[in-house]
């Protein structure tokens, strides 16, 4: 058996395009499976790629997490276009796929020129079915591509992430807090076929190390979807302190984030980035009022991505969920973000008065100083 790979959006792209995103998701898939010592062989052939491998279930479900696919299906591989032995195999295979009192119907789909039309090819093959056929709503459906000289059969479709292949879009650097959001946030990049970069703010030594070995979790967990990451881990607390003996209590978040873009945008120079990604969701905490986003992202003139913009907790926390970091963001934790957090921070910032403020602290020395003591990490 092999497993036949569809994707979706990249069909849509020119010619040159297409072959060029063609090769990132081969290269995806074949990173994909060498990790997991799956021993296989894979082949392009027109809007679909085969892979030849003995570990048939294994590989759909590593497939199932690489963004660019849309479904897979295990299938037989018949090297023959001819209508009689397409019937004969149907006929030897059937009982093995549909139980005496299920229900089928039969799906054909062809390139190249047979002899016959794929309306014709449903109807042999259904003749010699011995079972109830349901055109409308069948308990199982046998697909049948006839690809030139070859035909596929299966009554398998596994859905997949769908999107962009990892790679297609470009270089981002993601601001990763060990919460919920940024984790999803990463993830929805990845799926628009974004190379995502990691940075995490911690305040250790005046915390214990929990952020960061969440943070390194929740990479691992991600890199299902992009194979291997780089994890920048940088000591927050010196800025905070300082932050915290100069700046009035309300404005402290803000000067937070003001400070935590600049370092991130500095990673993304040096990684050769072109945005950033965060996981704001407009309104859901004080930062995160249009008036705050509007004075956070005014230090950078790069774009910031906000995938979660317009969803609410519920929608977020579904997708963290499906994608397995919910477990590990909910786990207790020191943020550096919670460290001197006032009672009442200000949700209407006034952009002048925060550049004001800022005069009080040596901004480019202290962001330098962060980036001298960053940790980088392959994970």
């Amino acid at each position: 058996m092999e497993v036949l790979v569809r994707y979706g959006e990249i069909f849509l792209k020119s010619e040159p395009v297409k072959r060029i995103y063609e090769k990132i998701l081969v290269k995806n898939i074949k990173l994909a499976l060498k990790r997991e010592n799956i021993k296989f062989s894979v082949r392009r052939e027109r809007g679909r790629i085969f892979i030849e491998t003995k570990e048939i279930e294994k590989t759909c479900k590593i497939l199932q997490n690489i963004p660019g696919i849309v479904s897979v299906s295990p299938c037989y591989h018949l090297q023959t276009s001819e209508m009689e032995r397409i019937k004969r195999f149907v006929q030897e295979n059937y009982g093995e796929w549909i139980k005496p009192k299920q229900t089928f119907a039969v799906r054909v789909r062809r390139i190249g020129n047979q002899k016959y039309t794929s309306k014709k090819l449903e109807e042999e093959v259904g003749s010699v079915v011995e079972r109830k056929v349901d055109l409308e709503n069948p308990d199982i459906t046998i697909f049948i591509e006839v690809r030139n000289r070859d035909t596929y059969i299966y009554t398998q479709v596994f859905k997949c992430l769908g999107g962009m292949p990892v790679g297609t879009s470009g270089k981002v650097v993601a601001l990763l807090s060990g919460g919920i959001d940024s984790p999803v946030a990463a993830f929805l990049a990845m799926k628009r076929g974004c190379k995502v970069v990691f940075v995490h703010f911690h305040s250790f030594p005046l915390v214990s190390k929990k952020s960061i070995e969440k943070a390194k979790e929740i990479v691992k967990i991600l890199n299902k979807h992009q194979l291997k990451s780089i994890l920048y881990l940088v000591p927050f607390h010196e800025i905070q302190m300082k932050i915290k003996a100069s700046i009035e209590p309300k404005y402290r978040i803000i000067l937070y984030r003001r400070f935590m873009i600049r370092i991130a945008e500095l990673v993304a120079k040096e990684e050769g980035a072109k945005a950033l990604v965060t996981g704001e969701s407009l309104a859901q905490v004080s930062s995160q009022t249009l008036d705050n986003i509007a004075t956070i992202e005014e230090v950078t003139k790069m774009p910031i991505l906000r995938p979660l913009i317009g969803m609410d907790k519920e929608e977020i926390i579904q997708i963290a969920k499906k994608i397995e970091t919910y477990k590990i963001s909910i786990k207790p934790q020191e943020d550096c973000c919670t460290l001197f957090v006032p009672k009442h921070p200000a949700t209407k910032s006034d952009p002048e008065k925060i550049k004001r403020l800022e005069r009080k602290l040596k901004v480019l020395q202290m962001v330098k100083k962060a980036l001298k003591q960053t940790e980088k990490v392959v994970i």
